[in-house]
């Protein structure tokens, strides 16, 4: 049982949950930028969890089955269609053999999830089949999909209904994004720190798997110091150290960065502080020139958030259980 890929989209490429385990050798997470999405959408069609989905952007690619099967699409409002007619999003719905699978334009968020029953059956590379296009690692041959290509499925499941709006989590409008501030806190002002809460950011053009740029806030002022041996002499360098997934680089002060699913493990710049898991997803679905703000919290409310997080999936698990 196989998919054709007839054209691929803007980008679109195959992902799972990522490959923990390698961070401290620079090898990233990668894996599905919205991974509540993804875990939904394999959900609908009764695959484990974690299987392989396609995960595209902006754009959805178009698909022919050589096999009936079980399809379902979540995350950024992509609609699918079916032989030209329109399916629903968050919805499981069968394909026979022969049937194409298209999209329409995109009328929310950034990424779709695409499950397919039995799952995007790509060799494991380090224990994930998650697509590392940067190191040509994973997926399809390393890359992003191409017209022509072939991708094997496993063994299918059974389609399992609907996910009701009121399970699903997107970005609000600003999208706000929950920080623990970091080690480094203290090289800026006070005042500084108060104005980059206080600001609204807007995502920037350079917004990727590897970190989401933002502009629009005021610049940081930095304490003064005699830049130790080793750092740069921008007042944002560091010696360098170790980059948690979901870091927050503000290069020279000026444009925060948070670091997201394909990005390097270490550097010279200094983290502001850290997205706490629970709103990573978030970022995923944010378009360029979307609002957005950072929100302190403390390690306890992370903590808490993490916690309701998982809560909300197993409530969408325990729906479609039902």
């Amino acid at each position: 049982m196989a998919v054709k890929i007839i054209s691929p989209g803007l980008s679109t490429t195959v992902q799972d949950l990522g490959r923990p385990g390698y961070y401290h050798l620079g090898i990233p997470i990668s894996g599905g930028m919205d991974r509540f999405a993804l875990r939904a959408a394999n959900m609908l069609v009764g695959n484990d969890e974690g299987a392989a989905v396609l995960e595209a952007v902006f754009m959805g690619p178009e698909i022919e089955f050589t096999q009936a099967a079980t399809v379902a699409v979540t995350g950024g409002e992509l609609p699918p269609k079916v032989n030209g007619d329109a399916r629903a999003t968050w919805e499981a719905f069968p394909v026979k053999a022969g049937d194409k699978l298209s999209f329409g334009f995109l009328k929310s968020g950034a990424r779709a999830y695409i499950a397919i029953s039995g799952g995007v059956d790509v060799p494991m590379k380090l224990g994930s089949r998650s697509t590392y296009t940067l190191g040509a690692l994973g997926g399809h041959e390393g890359r992003a999909l191409k017209a022509g290509d072939t991708l094997p499925l496993g063994q299918g499941g059974t389609g399992k209904g609907a996910i009701p709006a009121n399970l699903r989590r997107g970005p609000g409008n600003p999208a706000e994004l929950r920080m623990l501030p970091g080690l480094y806190w203290h090289r800026i002002t006070a005042e500084a720190g108060k104005q980059f809460f206080a600001d609204t950011w807007k995502v920037a053009p350079e917004a990727d798997r590897i970190g989401y740029r933002f502009k629009g806030g005021k610049p940081l002022d930095f304490v003064p110091r005699t830049p130790p041996f080793g750092a740069g002499s921008d007042p944002s360098n560091i010696v360098d150290a170790c980059y948690p997934y979901g870091s927050v680089q503000v290069p020279s002060g000026t444009e925060p960065i948070v670091l997201h699913r394909d990005a390097v493990s270490g550097g010279g710049y200094m983290m502001l502080g850290t997205i706490i898991s629970a709103d990573m997803d978030l970022i995923g679905q944010l378009q360029p020139h979307s609002p957005a703000r950072f929100v302190e919290v403390t390690l306890d409310q992370a903590l808490a958030a993490r916690h309701d997080r998982q809560a909300a999936i197993a409530r969408v698990r325990d729906h479609l259980q039902r």
